[in-house]
């Protein structure tokens, strides 16, 4: 059996190939083209890696310009924008067949003590008695949809307990709200930095399709086109990513066939850890569809 947690270590380390200059291989999570959070992680992994170790990322910005093929490596190029007295700033360009596929801006810094507060948890049950995602997958495998089954049962590195369980197969409209364990299926090594990169990665698992959720539709709707447009993080204090800790994740908007969802990850004991947000392509290619969008597909 593929120790997937394995792979996803192996993945994030990155090959130095020049100074500046890495690259990392993919992991194909059952959709043949890259997981956007695969590139969030390696990227993040890159420009860390040009950084001293005592500083921190505090928060990066991305954007997805093409979809990346799984089958084949990425080249991670970092540019070192900046190295001040408290903050270090890099950005970092994604390139496969020649042609930039991702970027992202980060910034890093040494640590710091100053004002603290931060929002409270919700009040959900915990992760203990909550199916997986992938243990409710496998209870309707012979209903899923032949297209979508090697993706709703493909194996993950992250194991993620929905609070709230949605039914891809007869989605109802319901509030652009969800609340999600995520915790790495094994135990990670102690270096802080890595527990972040594992983070940024988990964290575009089942976060736009929240905006898909007042709308009566789910990702194996037919004629629909999902995909990520930018991602944007900010960790705020330290965290275990093989420890249990929720994604409490709302959409506050769509419109122009765009969709905007905000994520917050909080440690058990309800320590707020991490802020996300992300806008995507929710596009309803459901006939009748604009053909000057088909035409257009992003």
């Amino acid at each position: 059996m593929r120790n997937m947690l394995s792979e996803l270590l192996d993945l994030l380390r990155l090959e130095r190939i020049e100074q500046n200059l890495f690259r990392g291989q993919s992991q194909d999570l059952g959709w043949g083209a890259v997981f956007g959070g695969q590139v969030l992680g390696q990227a993040l992994s890159a420009a860390a890696q040009t950084v001293p170790p005592e500083r921190a990322v505090h928060s990066f910005h991305s954007y997805f310009l093409r979809q990346g093929d799984a089958s084949r490596p990425i080249v991670y190029d970092v540019d070192c924008i900046r190295d001040g007295g408290s903050f270090t700033t890099r950005r970092v360009v994604a390139i496969q067949n020649g042609r930039p596929i991702f970027t992202m801006a980060a910034s890093f810094q040494a640590d710091e003590v100053g004002f603290d507060h931060g929002d409270v948890m919700p009040d959900v049950p915990g992760p203990d008695g909550l199916l997986s995602e992938l243990e409710a997958a496998q209870r309707i495998s012979d209903r899923i949809p032949p297209h979508f089954r090697s993706i709703a049962l493909a194996e993950r590195p992250i194991e993620i307990r929905p609070v709230q369980m949605s039914n891809l197969l007869d989605p109802k409209p319901r509030p652009p709200v969800r609340q999600l364990w995520y915790r790495a299926k094994g135990t990670l090594p102690d270096d802080p930095a890595v527990h972040r990169y594992v983070c940024a990665y988990a964290s575009d698992f089942n976060f736009l399709i929240t905006a898909l959720q007042p709308h009566g539709v789910s990702l194996i709707t037919p004629g629909l086109q999902v995909a990520s447009l930018d991602h944007a993080m900010w960790f705020h204090r330290p965290f275990r990513f093989d420890e249990w800790l929720l994604y409490d994740v709302d959409s506050p908007s769509a419109s122009g066939s765009r969709g905007l969802v905000r994520g917050r990850f909080f440690r058990q004991d309800g320590t707020l850890v991490a802020t996300v947000a992300q806008e995507g392509l929710v596009r309803d290619r459901r006939p009748p569809f604009d053909t000057a969008a088909a035409k257009n597909p992003r």
